[in-house]
């Protein structure tokens, strides 16, 4: 029956020896890759949204989350409230607010039939 096993084949030959390191190589490279497309950025962004919600004040024109647009009229720690309509206020808690909107972009009164752009006769 030995006759079917080659020789070379039932040698026991000294293998070369991978490094450890070099077997590592694709997980760091992997993680270096992740870490420069989704961490950083991700953590950046909730940086600058924290630094926004801090910087709020009475007055400012904001979006939520939930695509409500409103004027802030009170600030509180946890909660802001805001004007939505003509009389009506809601309060949200402040890390809702998505962004914060350029002065004049909401125009507070507007009719119920109006539409935006158009003249009102006086």
């Amino acid at each position: 029956m030995n006759f079917l096993i080659s020789d070379a084949l039932a040698q026991e030959g000294a293998a070369p020896k991978a490094d450890p390191l070099l077997g590592m190589l694709p997980l760091v490279i992997l993680f270096v890759v992740f870490y420069f497309l989704l961490i950083r950025p991700q953590s950046k962004r909730a940086k600058e949204h924290r630094k926004m919600i801090e910087a709020l004040a009475k007055g400012d024109e904001v979006v939520t989350n939930g695509g409500l647009a409103g004027r802030i009229t009170a600030l509180d720690d946890q909660f802001v409230t805001l004007q939505v309509a003509d009389g009506v206020e809601v309060q949200v808690q402040r890390p809702m607010i998505a962004a914060l909107l350029p002065k004049g972009t909401l125009r507070q009164g507007r009719g119920k039939g109006e539409k935006k752009g158009a003249k009102t006769e006086s």
